[in-house]
């Protein structure tokens, strides 16, 4: 019992809230807030980002990228469960900066009883596993429409294991990161710098699909897509409110800020194409919108309303800027936009809590001393983060070639993925 106390009191410290209230005490507010949360966050992927993706590929490649995030989430949700979460969040003795080890491979002692915090252990960890699941899931977007099935699901069980869980444990499992007192308060590095930089990494060794860029490629479904990004709108508020762990004002800021966020990215990008083209897009606005969800997603716990404002618009700018950059001049298919969007966008976040948390510009304060300390921690983080997402995708996505190949064939690509990978077709033509 000594020693399953101290490994449940080392979980608390790390979880990603400054304070606990009535820590080691259930509470059914926080309780029926995280439960809900999770639910919300399990809807981001399915079916928030499986539509918006869905709708964002050719016909003929709809059902392969459902497919996709479907699978994903029930293979990550199983590698969670049997080790995944014990390297997370478990308790690694002398490799505790860098892996949390295997004291809860299988769930081991998340019974009914456990507790992380104000909530049951089971609902912290069901939480923190649909965290798991949208992260490997958004790396799809960059090799949409030609990597086979089976090199999917095997680069998606590795990453999580060799990327996600470690990263993930870093910052929110009390390793280094954590350590250094970086900020990021639901995922700007864990899930959207890492996610990204790895996207990129597979569109750059995949290479381009048949006829980019000279053959246009345009979204068959934006319908589909708005419907997906609104799932997304909604459901980021379980993922930003919910990292509170607690139903109180962190968790109410939270949700303030993450909306003024997403519109604030929304509307910039809206005008930066209505200046530029004359008028205003529907895949502008809405891609506009999770620019500035995921950009305020490392903020969201720690800056005030007028913070989020400005992050906002710094989202909508910034990732328009570098979508506009890797597609035309550097002419990269990464082909969803994955990089511009999540990873330059979690990176900017992630840099600018080191200035909008400051107390003065209603902010919650730094963890790492001054405004300059804690920037530089702040981009050390994104900068290990992203070279390490970076170098081992690199690495995983080598060796799956090497061994089963990664793209699909000339004649599989050109017909669709949905009949040559799955003998199925989105639409009865």
């Amino acid at each position: 019992m000594f020693v399953r106390s101290l490994v449940r009191t080392a979980l608390l410290l790390c979880l990603p809230l400054p304070v606990f209230a009535d820590a080691g005490v259930l509470n059914a507010a926080d309780t029926a807030w995280l439960l809900t949360a999770t639910a919300l966050v399990l809807f981001m992927t399915l079916p928030g980002l499986a539509l918006f993706y869905g709708g964002l590929v050719r016909s003929k490649n709809v059902l392969s990228v459902l497919m996709q995030c479907f699978a994903v989430t029930g293979m990550v949700s199983v590698l969670w469960l049997l080790y995944g979460y014990s390297g997370a969040f478990g308790h690694g003795g002398a490799m505790q900066p860098w892996y949390g080890g295997f004291e809860k491979i299988g769930f081991s002692g998340v019974d009914r009883a456990a507790l992380a915090g104000t909530v049951p252990e089971t609902v912290f960890a069901m939480f923190q596993m649909t965290f798991a699941i949208i992260t490997p899931a958004l790396i799809v977007g960059g090799f949409a429409e030609r990597m086979k099935f089976s090199a999917m699901l095997w680069f998606s069980a590795l990453w999580l294991t060799l990327v996600y869980v470690p990263v993930c444990h870093w910052v929110w499992g009390g390793g280094w990161l954590a350590d250094l007192g970086l900020m990021d308060y639901a995922g700007g590095v864990v899930v959207h710098v890492n996610a990204g930089v790895a996207a990129l990494v597979a569109a750059l060794v995949l290479g381009r699909r048949r006829g980019f860029p000279d053959t246009q490629m345009m979204p068959h479904n934006l319908t589909m897509t708005v419907t997906g990004a609104g799932m997304l709108w909604v459901g980021w508020f379980g993922f930003n409110a919910g990292s509170a762990l607690a139903a109180d004002g962190n968790a109410g800021m939270a949700m303030l800020v993450t909306h003024l966020g997403a519109a604030a990215g929304a509307m910039t990008w809206m005008a930066i194409e209505w200046m530029r083209h004359g008028k205003a897009s529907v895949l502008g606005v809405v891609t506009g919108m999770v620019a500035g969800l995921g950009t305020i997603t490392p903020a969201s716990g720690y800056v005030g309303p007028m913070g989020a404002l400005a992050i906002g618009v710094v989202a909508g700018g910034v990732c328009f800027a570098a979508t506009q950059y890797v597609k035309r001049v550097l002419k990269i298919d990464d082909s969803l936009d994955v990089f511009p969007v999540h990873a330059v966008g979690g990176a900017a976040g992630t840099v600018l809590v080191g200035v909008f948390a400051a107390a003065g510009l209603g902010g919650v304060g730094f963890n790492a001393g001054g405004m300059g300390q804690q920037l530089q921690v702040q981009l050390i983080g994104v900068a290990t983060t992203a070279l390490w997402s970076g170098a081992l995708s690199y690495l995983l996505l080598k060796l799956i070639d090497k061994v089963i190949g990664l793209r699909v064939d000339a004649e599989i690509e050109t017909g669709g993925l949905d009949i040559g990978l799955h003998e199925e077709r989105g639409y009865n033509l």
